[in-house]
């Protein structure tokens, strides 16, 4: 399987040449950059110069998850890495982070984690590390968030299918 992109395939499957590639990179490059901010799929759509639904349909097709997911891996990544290697409060982390909200930041956190942000800076606090050899980019790519599927489908899953009602976790 492909990521989709490249000369059509067969199964009725779309595929996209290497300028919508790059219009969808550009977009992603800006969610890496400023992963902060607010990034509809408006917005996105406009950086990308495509309509909103062709970005979505076609940024999940190129890149395995939807944008509004990617846009969640890269905060809690952020957050991750602030959490282990500063001081700051977990507070001041989860705003500096595109957070609006310190509980849905705690709860999204440990959903996706299995920890707390507190439960995970202790644990990193207590481990001695030796990390300097290793690139930056392998640890990140390690201790990448696995979102694959939804939070609110994570946290049906975790309480065995038991959620009330159809509540969804959504980027702040």
């Amino acid at each position: 399987m492909g990521t989709g992109l490249g000369n059509k395939q067969g199964r009725g499957r779309t595929s996209h040449g290497p300028e919508l590639l790059r219009r969808l990179l550009r977009a992603k490059d800006r969610m890496d950059a400023a992963s902060h901010e607010e990034w509809p799929v408006p917005r996105l759509a406009g950086v990308s110069g495509v309509s909103e639904a062709h970005f979505a349909r076609s940024f999940k097709e190129a890149f395995g998850v939807p944008p509004h997911r990617y846009l969640l891996t890269r905060r809690l990544e952020r957050a991750t890495a602030l959490l282990r290697d500063t001081n700051l409060s977990i507070t001041e982390i989860a705003f500096q982070t595109g957070w609006n909200s310190l509980g849905t930041f705690g709860r999204t956190f440990r959903d996706v984690t299995g920890e707390s942000p507190g439960e995970l800076r202790a644990r990193e606090k207590a481990i001695p590390h030796q990390l300097e050899r290793v690139p930056a980019c392998f640890l990140s790519a390690a201790h990448r968030p696995d979102l694959t599927i939804a939070v609110s489908e994570k946290r049906r899953q975790d309480v065995g299918g038991s959620m009330n009602g159809s509540e969804e976790t959504e980027v702040p």
